[in-house]
């Protein structure tokens, strides 16, 4: 029973910053569409299996290969129809069910038209079992309209037809609103407003751009011949496929990683502060390699001495000692051996850091290149190297550290849980603790800089660490961006730190997922998550000096988990969805390619990719089963990114064995 309950206060608190993030903040302000928004449990009408995903700003897949549109879409057809208490609705295009169930909140009387029998008498059902008892659910060609029920206030059109079927301005009452998209082809859709001013004039209003299923009917399209006809209602348009011979156009082939000539590539970038250089998945071999290749020729040519990267500051702490000559941290377990190992513990990793060391091994300390993590997952190891520093430099800061820190202690091995626990009331959080942990740090900055000042820094980052994943676990119960940006600033902050500890040439190279390396403002990421990323925030602080560099695949392997803390499994991706950038990308018919995205470069490409499409992000966990629901989102490319990486066909990491073999030295980082 009470875990019902907090299902049902989680749905609920779900459904509230659905309407407050994906649709009151864009602009959606009608009080009765946003009230019917919160009432109705969108996790109700998606398919099982879906549930996690139901209050994301994404359609999501039903039966008959139709979809559930996305919330923001569904507030504003509802809002552009007006609907008043008392009024009649026709809703086209039945579904799930979902529209009509928010209509029903507002709306006297509704009736719905669903071609497809089976999703017609499941809504119906799941209609009457919810108790919306003013919604009649009829299976026909909704081209046709409901004439019985006729004159009505408003019709809602949920698919796209070649135009508005005179059948449905028809059976508007006068003053009446018909909301549809139309179009010569579904990425061509336009939503639009028509309204009956009389007998026989009517007036439309443009709604902007959208992508719909097909209106079939009677007055609609065709009704498809088997499955590629379905499919061809979503082929590129002929501006489409302008773009991909755009992309053909300037495309850059890339040469094999161990040639020179495929890092002379990157040399146009030379110049930056910040090099980002992404992924598209958190497994591909191909991504680690090209980054690695990369960054040896910009620490080799272009004085670059930073490599930044999404892990755990302890953990690439080790890998930094070990390239960088240094005495290793006495009774630490080896590097990255927690969830997910494969990340950083593999081959090409490996085979990045001996190159490393081998490059630092003949220049004088100060000018050696290093490794550092950016991340704040690894509390309980900074915690550790906090009381370790002080042991040797401060044995009463030491105490009060354990002390402090002692707060902690419960959840080190698994701090998502101490999220939970600050959620119970009266629980006296950590906060108050680990900051002031922090701020005596600094207190005694200059004295613990004259004993041995990178060991400050490297102890200082590690308070830095255990106070922003303190305040990331309390508040990953409460909201996803809120978690999400503090995250992000947190290692947007550490890359500055050691910026401006590596003195006022230092040039940094950055490896993390596109997600965070990418601009999150030209996605809905930012603007309909409020989420923030790296790259966006080197972007302010830099300016040109910072550049974003996106990878991407269309197909091959990958070395994913199924579930959080999961065991590694390699994956089959999936070709790219017909409306990605990656989809584009294949279609260019390079298989592995540079292309240049400023403005500067290719004006025309630039402009043919700038309209928003679908792009992938598969990180640790890949579920190919909800692919489109969980692992795609919208951006504008080269608003997003400098310049993008191409791979037609990749390949997973090869992971490695997270047991220490006997007998090998204490310097080596991964203990093989």
């Amino acid at each position: 029973m009470a875990q019902r309950a907090a299902q049902i206060d989680d749905a609920v608190a779900a459904r509230e910053r659905m309407v407050a993030r994906q649709i009151a903040s864009r602009g959606v302000g009608n009080p009765r569409v946003l009230d019917a928004m919160r009432e109705v449990p969108r996790e109700a009408f998606v398919e099982p299996g879906f549930e996690e995903f139901a209050y994301d700003d994404t359609p999501l897949p039903i039966a008959s290969g139709q979809t559930i549109s996305q919330p923001y879409i569904v507030a504003v057809m509802i809002e552009a129809a007006v609907l008043e208490p008392g009024d009649c609705a026709l809703e086209i295009g039945t579904g799930s069910g979902y529209a009509a169930a928010v209509l029903s909140r507002i709306a006297q009387q509704v009736y719905t038209i669903e071609r497809h029998a089976d999703l017609a008498r499941t809504a119906r059902e799941r209609l009457k079992q919810l108790g919306y008892r003013n919604v009649a659910v009829r299976e026909g060609d909704g081209t046709l309209g409901w004439p019985e029920a006729a004159p009505f206030d408003a019709i809602i059109v949920t698919a796209g037809g070649p135009e508005i079927p005179e059948t449905l301005r028809s059976q508007l009452k006068i003053g009446g609103r018909l909301v549809m998209p139309f179009g010569s082809t579904a990425l061509e859709q336009r939503l639009v407003k028509v309204v009956r001013d009389s007998e026989h004039e009517f007036h439309d209003e443009d709604l902007g751009a959208v992508r719909f299923v097909p209106l079939i009917g009677e007055h609609g399209w065709a009704e498809p011949a088997g499955d590629a006809r379905v499919r061809s209602t979503r082929r590129p348009p002929t501006r489409v496929r302008g773009a991909a011979e755009l992309l053909r156009q300037a495309a850059e082939p890339l040469p094999d990683f161990a040639d020179p000539a495929f890092g002379a590539m990157f040399d146009r970038f030379a110049d930056a502060r910040v090099v980002l250089l992404g992924e598209a998945t958190h497994g591909t071999s191909e991504f680690y390699r090209a980054r690695a290749a990369i960054t040896r020729r910009l620490i080799e040519q272009h004085g670059f001495g930073i490599v930044a990267v999404e892990a755990d500051w302890p953990d690439a702490a080790a890998i930094d000692r070990y390239v960088r000559q240094k005495a290793p941290r006495a009774a630490t377990e080896p590097a990255f051996c927690r969830f997910p190992t494969w990340m950083w513990r593999n081959t090409e990793v490996h085979d990045f850091v001996e190159w490393l060391r081998a490059h630092d091994a003949p220049l004088d300390p100060e000018r050696r290149a290093g490794f550092f993590g950016l991340d704040i997952y690894n509390m309980n190891a900074s915690m550790r190297a906090v009381i370790d520093y002080l042991d040797k430099i401060d044995a009463d800061a030491a105490r009060v550290a354990r002390e402090r820190y002692g707060c902690l202690t419960p959840w080190q091995r698994d701090p998502a849980t101490y999220g939970r626990a600050v959620l119970s009331a009266g629980y006296a959080k950590c906060e108050s603790a680990v900051v002031a942990m922090l701020r005596d740090l600094f207190a005694k900055e200059m004295e613990y800089r004259r004993a041995d000042g990178e060991r400050f820094f490297d102890a200082a980052q590690n308070a830095r660490l255990v106070a922003s994943a303190e305040r990331y676990y309390r508040i990953m119960y409460y909201a996803s961006a809120d978690s999400w940006n503090l995250r992000d600033r947190h290692m947007f902050e550490t890359l500055k730190q050691l910026l401006d500890w590596r003195g006022a040439g230092s040039k940094a190279i950055v490896w993390a997922h596109n997600s965070h390396i990418g601009d999150a403002a030209a996605t809905d990421m930012g603007e309909v998550r409020d989420e923030i990323s790296v790259g966006q925030l080197c972007r302010e602080e830099f300016g040109d000096a910072a550049v974003l560099i996106g990878f991407g695949t269309d197909s091959g392997t990958v070395a994913a988990a199924s579930d959080w803390d999961g065991p590694m499994e390699i994956k089959d991706v999936r070709p790219a969805h017909p409306d990605s950038y990656e989809r584009l990308c294949r279609d260019s018919g390079v298989e592995r390619f540079l292309v240049d995205l400023r403005a500067t470069r290719s004006p025309a490409l630039r402009e043919s990719l700038l309209y928003p499409r679908l792009e992938r992000a598969i990180g640790v966990i890949y579920r190919p089963q909800t692919e489109l629901a969980s692992h795609y989102f919208d951006a504008s490319l080269p608003r997003q990114f400098d310049a993008y990486l191409w791979f037609a066909t990749t390949r997973a990491v090869e992971p490695l064995p997270t047991t220490p073999r006997s007998g090998v030295p204490e310097t080596y980082p991964f203990g093989l």
